[in-house]
């Protein structure tokens, strides 16, 4: 797997990602630093989307990295990705919807809508505590491979 690089908001489910993806126990554990686990995984703390002057650490570090994640609660109904935010990077960009079990349909559609507007390329709908949606993202990373 290339590696990969998680955005979001504090809490939106970007270490229960890496740890479903790295077939790993779930466990929550706030993330202070950016972490690689894995080896090619790289989890980044909330706080470098949410405060304007931590934004710039994302871009420099996602020139180590071959793929984005842009991961959205789909129980939070706001948003730090501004339109068109995937062009602050030349990486792919993927939405990551999170927390599917927890939201509506409509809030799912929202999220949806708002990582497409942040520019995500494809826009997948996961669960980590159902453990849904994660085959579609496994092939989307098989196809990144090639």
């Amino acid at each position: 797997m290339k590696k990969v690089m998680m955005i979001g908001k504090t809490q939106a489910g970007k270490t229960s990602l890496c740890q479903i993806l790295n077939n790993e126990k779930m466990q929550y554990c706030k993330t202070q630093s950016m972490e690689i686990i894995g080896g090619r995984l790289l989890d980044t703390p909330g706080e470098y989307l949410e405060r304007p002057g931590m934004k710039g650490a994302l871009n420099v570090t996602a020139a180590d990295v071959d793929l984005i994640f842009f991961v959205q609660s789909a129980s939070d109904e706001s948003s730090m990705f501004p339109p068109g935010y995937a062009g602050s990077f030349m990486k792919p960009c993927i939405g990551i919807v999170t927390k599917a079990d927890l939201a509506s349909e409509e809030q799912i559609g929202q999220a949806k809508k708002l990582l497409r507007m942040a520019g995500a390329k494809e826009v997948v709908v996961t669960s980590s505590v159902c453990k849904t949606g994660f085959e579609e993202l496994f092939e989307i990373l098989k196809e990144q491979e090639g």
